[in-house]
């Protein structure tokens, strides 16, 4: 019967196929060729399927062998995946880490802390939101994101905590055939007033009625970063943007940066934090990520 068949089986057998003979198998598991043998013959008779051809010298796999020999190994390695997450779990590492993504923040940075994450964290899982403005606080609030690397807002609820990255810089664009951009600098807000801005907006109510950086009574509002970023470059308005979102339309001109009158040059910096309840900390995998994020970003 199938429901009697053991990892060691499975083992052994996994071992004496890619070992080439059973007497190899057994040195590398340290245990006679006859219990080598008898294994797999036990193996074989309760799935009654030929597994290896002894007629030969050394034994080789059959043609249902080669089949069967994925199918061993993806259940080995899905008891050790069980095994090595039964084990995080049990030392108070999280059996899933959430985390939501503001949409400014340097996607390059968090595929690089991804990576790294997984060599550190095999038996894991990450679970990855992305989401502007409140609506990233929201998922840390509600529970759906145990860590958030989120804009700080300017009143944040004070059942979250904190802890400081690298601000991201925002510049003011427009497509390079918008008026906008063959105005001579600095352009005056009442100039700007007069053409439509692009504006990012929140999904959540958590900054409702907070306007930052709006500068046009005639406003466009995307929930989407990207959507802003396709409607920049076709020249639908004006608007900021994450400088290094842009850095290769800055450079083949397709967008322009635009001087404002008494905004700094550079552009602006939006402060980035870590955030968590207070009450629910992060464990081990998510302190490892914030560390991991904020390593990355030292100079």
């Amino acid at each position: 019967m199938l429901d009697g068949v053991s990892l060691d089986q499975l083992r052994t057998f996994i071992t004496a196929a890619e070992e080439g003979s059973f007497s190899a198998a057994g040195r590398k598991l340290r245990r006679a060729q006859s219990v080598v043998s008898d294994l797999v013959s036990g193996l074989e008779a309760q799935m009654d399927v030929r597994l290896f051809d002894r007629s030969a010298r050394y034994p080789t796999l059959t043609a249902a062998g080669t089949a069967l020999l994925a199918d061993a190994r993806a259940v080995v390695a899905g008891v050790d995946f069980m095994k090595a997450r039964a084990k995080g779990m049990s030392a108070g590492l999280e059996p899933e880490l959430a985390v939501v993504i503001d949409v400014m923040f340097p996607m390059a940075t968090v595929s690089a802390a991804a990576y790294a994450f997984r060599r550190q964290f095999p038996a894991t899982p990450l679970r990855l939101f992305v989401e502007a403005l409140g609506a990233a606080h929201q998922r840390v609030l509600d529970g759906t994101a145990s860590v958030g690397v989120v804009a700080s807002l300017p009143y944040g609820p004070a059942s979250l905590s904190s802890e400081h990255l690298a601000g991201v810089t925002l510049v003011m664009v427009a497509a390079a055939s918008h008026p906008l951009a063959s105005y001579p600098a600095p352009i005056p807000k009442s100039v700007l007033a007069q053409h439509v801005q692009l504006v990012l907006t929140d999904r959540s109510e958590l900054s409702a009625g907070i306007e930052l950086g709006v500068l046009s009574p005639s406003v466009w509002r995307l929930a989407d970063l990207f959507a802003k970023h396709a409607f920049l470059r076709d020249g639908l308005g004006w608007g900021s943007m994450p400088l290094h979102a842009i850095e290769g339309d800055l450079a083949d001109g397709t967008l322009v940066r635009l001087l404002i009158d008494d905004m700094p040059p550079a552009g602006f910096v939006v402060p980035m934090v870590a955030l968590y309840r207070t009450a629910t900390p992060p464990g081990p995998a998510g302190r490892w990520l914030i560390e991991y994020i904020k390593g990355q970003q030292a100079p």
